[in-house]
């Protein structure tokens, strides 16, 4: 039977952003915004703390996502502590596109391996994984989660996989924050069970483009980021989000979707300032391609 360690663990978790234009359900990026999360085992009973981003809508009770992913994970590795306290201090905004629910289900998991003496042993770094993305029912903004850096992820014969890819340091990005949100499912909702075989065609061409423009041939990123399957599907749901994405890309700069939206992502050189171009009442964030994923604290 696993034993539970003495005292709180620590870990922070970053952002992300997938489909980043045409690799929709496949490409995702971690960035350098990160929730930090702590938790410990007790005696009885359970106490969620929050602060930050979404402190005012989640819950405090079994149904939190990181409470679900921890006894997911405890599940695992074959028991449950018989109490636990969790803290969370969240940058990363909710129902935005940047990766919230993904950031919470892989800190879930891994604090609750680090609770478990032996818990490497108990569950692999591959077995957390899959669970992760088994909880988030895809892996795009888990991966990166889990791993850093840019990962191209997917499912193949009943398994999840997750393979990173380099990001040239040049590549930064910006991301554009408006106040309201969109949930994931409503943003899903508008799409189309069915698309032309061009746009498909069209969208898994600019895919391999994006892998090498990212990897080290940034000119290519406004071509390479461009979409036919979800993102003028979604406007119905974010106009502004669309129209802030339509005047950037006029201009020269690879902007898209982020997620399912409304976040806008764009990708730009180191250095390059964008503040003129964040709409009014909207956040900016200037962030970098963040190498690291989940990462325990001493």
């Amino acid at each position: 039977m696993p034993q539970f360690i003495d005292g709180p663990v620590r870990v922070t978790v970053p952002a992300t952003s997938a489909n980043l234009g045409p690799g929709f359900d496949s490409l995702g990026l971690a960035l350098s915004l990160r929730d930090e999360l702590e938790a410990e085992v007790l005696p009885e009973g359970l106490v969620v703390e929050v602060e930050g981003a979404g402190a005012d809508d989640v819950p405090r009770d079994e149904s939190h996502l990181v409470v679900r992913s921890m006894r997911a994970a405890f599940a695992l590795m074959g028991e449950q502590p018989p109490g636990l306290r969790l803290s969370c201090r969240n940058v990363i905004p909710h129902a935005r596109g940047l990766g919230s629910s993904s950031a919470a289900i892989v800190a879930g998991v891994v604090l609750a391996r680090a609770l478990v003496a032996g818990g490497q042993l108990l569950a692999s770094d591959e077995a957390l994984l899959d669970l992760a993305a088994d909880l988030e029912g895809h892996p795009d903004n888990v991966a990166p989660a889990f791993l850093g850096g840019f990962v191209i992820s997917g499912r193949e014969d009943d398994r999840w996989y997750a393979v990173g890819a380099g990001v040239d340091p040049r590549i930064t990005a910006v991301a554009f924050v408006p106040p309201t949100g969109v949930e994931t499912k409503v943003a899903r909702g508008l799409l189309p069970e069915t698309v032309p075989h061009a746009d498909a065609a069209a969208n898994s061409g600019r895919t391999a483009l994006l892998v090498a423009a990212l990897g080290g041939q940034p000119e290519h990123l406004l071509a390479a980021t461009r979409d036919w399957l979800h993102q003028e599907q979604r406007e119905p749901a974010m106009p502004e989000t669309l129209a802030l994405v339509h005047r950037l890309r006029a201009d020269g700069v690879p902007a898209v979707v982020s997620g399912a939206g409304p976040t806008v992502l764009a990708f730009v050189a180191t250095g390059t300032d964008l503040a003129d171009r964040c709409p009014d009442g909207w956040a900016r964030h200037d962030l970098t391609i963040e190498s690291d994923g989940a990462v325990l604290l001493a």
